[in-house]
């Protein structure tokens, strides 16, 4: 049957994951001499998912990456950067924006889009959820939810997003963080079949897995949930960190009040300590809920993994014609090499044309920050890559000033 069905690294590098009509365009280019034309092209949202008000900016890292080398410039606004689509004027933001030999670049359009629509999709979608979940721990389960070549990438920007942890192995790798998870119903169920007990795997758990790994069981795989977390409670003692509820949606009824059940027990009998997981089905429509019933943790796995993306575009707004940028673009998008300014006070976006110098916000009237940077020069990453958790927060910061 052969390999699965995926591009290697060096396929999207030579351009094999691009669109057919990128290489027609350079034969044509290259036929008339026009190949390696100057010219300003800039990524810009087109849309965001029905509903969202901001999105956040992801993928940068892999942009560079894929055109590191090409001797191209490149500007864009920071990693992590909660935007609006539009700016205080209506104006597209334009988030990436690069110069250069077209033929440098042609092909690479189609995984550059692919990277920061599906980076920021999932980076966004996290954001809402850690929004909604407030305080309460929220981990990536989203492995099993999308294609394994892509899963490291899935749980790399979902942590960026605001997960607090990922379960994922390579993707934890690509964080530098420790993978986070619990147990899975197989466990219980072999403990059930060969030694007549699932409650020994709680204990079998405890024995053999990890110190440094919480203490966190599945309590909802035989018994009715609150007796089954009780019964947990008692089996581990002060080693328990919590218990997991990941009730399959046919036997569900309404998770709130079976959250609220079991906490209510617990409380009863003395184990107010021990948090409640839940998992299965969550997203942050559903979150605020579960956590006013009790619930101090949630894995969520659908909803990131399989996130709407963030649809970006790209165009050329400039062509340099006889060492001179003309402003030129097709009609619906605006000409011109620009950037983007931010008032950090009231969180409002300027985009000016380049030249056009500080602009100040239209709203309060403070001075506003560029937050478009240079970030590559002839090929060369000029811009240091922050650190995964460095970003988590950078994006955190923002969306703790925004609402849904």
């Amino acid at each position: 049957m052969g390999r699965f069905i995926y591009a290697e690294y060096e396929d999207v590098l030579s351009g094999a994951t691009s669109d057919i009509y990128f290489y027609r365009t350079l034969k044509v280019l290259e036929g008339d001499g026009l190949r390696d034309v100057r010219v300003h092209a800039e990524v810009t949202p087109s849309s965001l998912p029905q509903g969202y008000r901001w999105a956040v900016f992801a993928g940068r890292r892999e942009v560079l990456k894929l055109l590191e080398g090409k001797p191209l410039d490149v500007y864009a606004i920071p990693e992590g950067t909660v935007f609006r689509e539009r700016d205080h004027y209506g104006t597209r933001l334009p988030v990436v924006s690069i110069e250069g030999p077209y033929g440098e670049f042609a092909v690479y359009e189609t995984p550059l889009l692919g990277f920061l629509s599906t980076a920021s999709g999932i980076a966004t979608k996290a954001s809402r959820v850690k929004k909604a979940a407030g305080d309460a721990l929220v981990l990536s389960f989203g492995a099993r939810r999308t294609h394994p070549a892509v899963a490291p990438f899935t749980s790399f920007y979902a942590y960026v997003g605001g997960c607090d942890g990922v379960s994922c192995v390579k993707g934890a790798e690509f964080l530098g963080v420790k993978p986070m998870g619990t147990m899975p119903h197989s466990l219980m169920i072999i403990y059930r079949a060969v030694k007549g007990d699932h409650t020994l795997a709680w204990k079998a758990f405890d024995k053999h897995v990890e110190e440094d790994v919480p203490r966190i069981v599945l309590v909802d795989t035989f018994w009715d949930e609150a007796e089954e977390a009780l019964r947990a409670a008692e089996s581990l003692g002060d080693r328990l960190w919590g218990v997991r509820l990941d009730t399959p949606g046919s036997r569900r009824g309404n998770m709130a009040d079976i959250i609220r059940e079991v906490r209510w027990k617990l409380r009863a009998m003395g184990f107010d300590r021990v948090r409640i997981v839940v998992s299965g089905g969550i997203d942050e429509r559903v979150i605020p809920e579960l956590r006013r019933a009790g619930a101090d943790a949630f894995g969520v796995g659908t909803a990131i993994a399989n996130a709407p993306i963030v649809d970006y575009a790209m165009d050329i707004v400039a062509v340099e014609v006889e060492g001179e940028w003309r402003p030129i673009s097709k009609r619906g998008k605006l000409a011109g090499r620009k950037r983007v300014f931010r008032c950090w006070r009231c969180m409002e976006d300027v985009v000016a044309l380049l030249g056009e110098g500080r602009p100040r916000c239209p709203r309060c009237g403070a001075e506003t920050e560029e937050l478009t940077v240079k970030v590559m020069e002839g090929g060369k990453i000029i811009y240091k890559l922050k650190d995964p958790g460095e970003l988590r927060e950078y994006v955190l910061d923002q969306v703790r000033r925004l609402e849904l």
